[in-house]
């Protein structure tokens, strides 16, 4: 087999395939040539050429976010890595582990102005977990080579000596660094960074590994909960008459449905979730904003719990975080094994562990209550609001409402939807979904840059069907995710095109004039159509609700290139339809 031959390159690649880490990610490059050569000429790893970083990294989280295991990306110096930091950052907040190995030039060529030379070190800041910078391999260098750097030891004299213990001084702190970061991004689910410096020449090879570096792990956390925690939180629970757990974004089939089954027999239990939450049951409520958005003073404040359990992820609903944080719980849980956020400022324990296991210990040994009418009064509200819905539905125009209630109904079963950020995601939250569906949404920092490259990294690694559900704005910014040599041919998007933000028409502001146009809603004329020729993809566009029907009846079916369905919707009225959607259901 092929090996670069500089030993640093060796350990990084040898301990990744230690922790298993199969999928790599390389943008092109020379600096990181040696890292290039290494894990491709090793069946071990699957490889993928994306010249766009800011695209490379998205598409990487998307395969880490199906796996639950750590994809790395590689990248050469200077800006490239910078252009990983918008997925860095969303892996952060959504909990998705990411390797990012960055090559580096030399110390003594940084900050001397040479080419394609930033300073790498700590470039992320808080947004990773560890940073591992590495140092400069010197069994190829010449033994007077910036040994002043080094960590000389000076009770050495004979130079030979000496220059053997430098080296494996730094092969032992490089490997000790390498397996930190990299059972990091396992354990803690985040994003790391390795920077790793190169010196020329960078293209030799050999057929022979010059080192042999030993993965190390962190010893696993105790998840399980005491027995004195567990009694406290019964005691609490049972003596609780308003009980509300409120889901997040979460990952699809990790709870267990008997205990939804549990809760759904406890009257003074109400569960909100939302489409990223992946958990249903027929006595939950999803579609938060539908059902609390009409409420008055009285019936909000009549909605304040007790007890507020959360888990999962980033919620989306502003309408509940603003009502929890007026009508703040008296207790408030959050159960992960990782981390807690204060969203409502109310949080009193933070459960390290997972739902499954909390719900596991702590369920068979509640009382329900049959007697409370905290579930049965907003059980009667949702019926009011899904009925009025319907109604809604009937009498309005074709608008981003009516093409998204359209698009929804029409996914295939047992598939997965990825939702772009923005108006997308805030509209699929007022319908319902296909219980068999998994659906995903970059809601870590919610911004609209990735969200293309993520769901097409997800249907690379997925065995089900992939939908792409989009904005135009999120769409066009993310236009490179479609430089990608591995789309799958079942993969689908739909583009609703409203020809600008749509959603900063929904928030105060003067509509409708140049500077409200040009610097808010970004006005512009633009379609897919182009892109979809130059990139392969079977392109097909609708401006009606009859259109929209036809063009769905054969979408989903088998093709042999990837397929995308432009909705043009009108943006004057789409606005208006939304805000007056919620008058209307109260």
């Amino acid at each position: 087999m092929t090996y670069p031959k500089i030993p640093l390159a060796q350990t990084v690649i040898e301990l990744c395939k230690a922790h298993d880490i199969q999928h790599i990610i390389i943008s092109p490059g020379s600096r990181n040539a040696p890292l290039t050569i290494g894990f491709t000429n090793d069946p071990f790893f699957t490889c993928y050429s994306i010249v766009d970083e800011r695209c490379a990294a998205f598409f990487a989280m998307g395969i880490a976010q199906q796996l639950q295991i750590p994809t790395a990306v590689v990248c050469t110096s200077g800006s490239a890595l910078l252009n990983y930091y918008p997925a860095v950052a969303e892996a952060f907040y959504s909990t998705i582990p990411m390797v990012v190995l960055s090559a580096d030039r030399p110390k003594h060529l940084i900050g001397i102005g040479d080419g394609q030379t930033i300073r790498q070190k700590h470039v992320y800041g808080q947004h990773s977990l560890y940073d591992a910078n590495l140092k400069l391999d010197i069994r190829d260098q010449p033994l007077d080579a910036n040994l002043e750097e080094l960590p000389i030891i000076k009770s050495l004299s004979n130079t030979k000596e000496r220059f053997l213990e430098l080296q494996n001084g730094i092969q032992d702190y490089n490997t000790d660094a390498i397996n930190t970061a990299l059972a990091t991004a396992k354990k803690e689910k985040g994003p790391v960074h390795i920077n790793i410096p190169f010196d020329e020449p960078l293209y030799e090879t050999t057929d022979t590994l010059t080192v042999a570096p030993k993965r190390v792990d962190f010893p696993e956390v105790q998840q399980s909960l005491s027995e004195v925690a567990v009694n406290e939180y019964v005691k609490v629970w049972n003596g609780a008459s308003k009980k509300l757990i409120l889901v997040g974004v979460h990952t699809p089939h990790s709870i267990s449905k008997a205990w939804l089954d549990v809760l759904a027999k406890d009257d003074s239990v109400v569960v909100l979730t939302e489409t990223t939450s992946n958990l249903h049951h027929d006595t939950f409520f999803p579609s938060i904003d539908q059902i609390i958005s009409p409420l008055d003073t009285e019936a909000q404040k009549a909605l304040q719990p007790d007890v507020l359990l959360t888990f999962g992820g980033l919620v989306v609903s502003k309408k509940i975080k603003a009502l929890l944080r007026e009508y703040k719980p008296k207790a408030h849980w959050h159960v992960d094994p990782i981390k807690a956020n204060d969203t409502f400022f109310a949080l009193t324990a933070h459960i390290k562990t997972t739902p499954e296991l909390f719900f596991q210990s702590v369920l068979p040994q509640v009382t329900p209550v049959t007697t409370s009418s905290y579930r049965t009064d907003l059980t009667k509200i949702k019926a009011k609001r899904l009925e009025r819905h319907d109604a809604y539905l009937e009498q309005i125009p074709f608008s981003d409402f009516k093409a998204f209630h359209r698009l929804l109904k029409a996914l295939p079963k047992d598939t997965v939807l990825q939702v772009g950020n923005s108006s997308a995601i805030r509209y699929t939250q007022l319908f319902g979904v296909d219980k068999s569906l998994e659906v995903y949404c970059n809601r870590g920092t919610s911004g609209i840059d990735g969200s293309t490259s993520t769901a097409i990294g997800c249907a690379v690694t997925h065995t089900k069907q992939t939908t792409f559900i989009t904005g135009d704005l999120s769409f066009l910014y993310d236009s490179n995710a479609l430089w990608n040599n591995y789309i799958p041919s079942n993969f689908r998007i739909l583009l609703v095109n409203n020809t600008g933000g749509g959603i900063f028409r929904i928030l105060p502001g003067h509509k409708d004039t140049q500077n409200f146009d040009t610097y808010f809603e970004t006005n512009h004329q633009l379609t897919a159509e182009h892109l979809c020729k130059m990139f392969s993809f079977e392109y097909q566009s609708v401006t009606t609700g009859e259109g929209l029907e036809n063009a769905l009846e054969g979408f989903f079916e088998t093709s042999e290139r990837p397929r995308l369905l432009e909705i043009a919707t009108p943006k004057q009225i789409n606005d208006k339809i939304l805000l007056e959607y919620f008058k209307f259901i109260k």
